[in-house]
């Protein structure tokens, strides 16, 4: 698929949970794929088997720092690489982009302007990052097809379907890992803004996942399309098409 017809993929590395998770749902609103890592080993696990477009990475990691995780990652990729950190002298900013990165944010943050830098690195990385075109942000699945940019879920009969701004959120995740066992914790991180108590644990995720399950119904042959792995998590079992 052409480079501007797809979404891009954005790792965000920010050990603050409530910072990333919020990142996260603006960065994911804004049209892209976002997966959000605590530490520098979540992210190394998952750099090994996925690609990402842009990595945003925080400077004071607990464990391997940012620092260290941006010289591996140009031993390996040109990806672009946007420090965010609560460090602001003009040295520390010298020293980020020496190491490779290709911009630089104080904290706090604007979501905003973040998700402009991030459209602006694609640009310099890979020419002009179009909204143009009727599928951009169109995901399929098992003859359903879901609108990122519009928030809309529309059934094989070409229905559309309501659907909640947390079910949406849950959905656009589990597309974005199909195949693969997605843990509770993980679904309830990202979808943690759209619930009605921070505290309310794994059952959360279970209702909604329930609910997606009468929207979605069953794949051909009656499979269901979101998998229980008992006592882990759960798998969207389609084929995901962008």
């Amino acid at each position: 698929m052409p480079f501007e017809n797809r979404i891009h993929r954005v790792a965000l590395i920010e050990d603050d949970g409530p910072l990333r998770t919020l990142l996260s749902r603006h960065i994911r609103q804004s049209g892209f794929e976002t997966r959000g890592f605590a530490s520098a080993a979540e992210f190394g696990a998952a750099a090994a088997e996925s690609d990402f477009d842009v990595v945003i990475l925080d400077v004071m990691l607990p464990g391997t720092s940012g620092l260290d995780v941006c010289r591996w990652l140009r031993q390996r990729s040109n990806v672009p690489i946007i420090f965010i950190s609560a460090k602001s002298s003009h040295t520390d900013r010298i020293v980020g982009l020496e190491l490779g990165a290709d911009d630089y944010l104080v904290k706090p943050l604007d979501p905003g302007e973040l998700v402009a830098r991030i459209r602006s690195v694609l640009r310099r990385a890979n020419g002009p990052v179009t909204e143009m075109g009727a599928e951009v942000g169109i995901v399929r699945f098992a003859n359903w097809r879901m609108d990122q940019r519009r928030r809309e879920l529309y059934a094989p009969d070409g229905s559309r379907v309501s659907i909640s701004e947390a079910e949406f959120d849950l959905l656009i995740v589990l597309c974005g890992m199909p195949q693969r066992v997605v843990g509770r914790e993980f679904l309830l991180e990202q979808s943690r803004d759209r619930l009605s108590s921070r505290n309310s644990g794994d059952r959360s995720i279970d209702v909604l996942i329930s609910r997606l399950r009468r929207k979605l119904g069953t794949s051909e042959g009656g499979r269901d399309l979101i998998r229980t792995v008992r006592g882990v998590g759960y798998v969207f079992t389609p084929v995901v098409e962008r």
